[in-house]
């Protein structure tokens, strides 16, 4: 018998973080995709204040992104080390992205910050719990 068990709320949270992070993903795939087909309708002044960018090259940005934490997303479930700290990389850049273009979408950008919050809290809080639980449910 191991040592320590699994704490249950422990693989809530990490299983919360994981559909979390493939939600935010797909959200971001889509902003994405919104912005590269109407990226006329968005910049009243071509490009952003913050960067400079035009909104073809903020919407290839959020799905590139969110490309990337969706995947990272579903490999977490498998409580591999390198699932959770690509799904925290990804987590930040997903926030500074959303910090970057709040200016154009502020609730929005406030929402998916605070959950990419959420979901480094759980990946490096309870990243390892849901590895056990996995290997207490092969081993016996």
């Amino acid at each position: 018998m191991s040592d320590k068990q699994p704490s249950g709320a422990a693989v809530g949270w990490i299983s919360l973080a994981g559909f979390l992070m493939i939600l935010g993903g797909g959200f971001s795939i889509l902003q994405g995709l919104g912005w590269v087909i109407n990226s006329n309708n968005l910049f009243p002044e071509g490009n952003d204040a913050l960067l400079g960018q035009n909104a073809t090259a903020w919407g290839w940005w959020q799905i590139l992104v969110g490309t990337v934490v969706l995947l990272a997303g579903i490999a977490v479930f498998s409580g591999n080390i390198l699932a959770r700290t690509v799904g925290v990389i990804a987590a930040i850049v997903s926030a500074l992205g959303a910090f970057a273009s709040m200016t154009f979408y502020p609730v929005w950008g406030i929402c998916i910050v605070a959950m990419d919050v959420a979901i480094i809290w759980a990946l490096t809080a309870h990243g390892r719990d849901i590895q056990k639980e996995q290997d207490m449910g092969m081993g016996g």
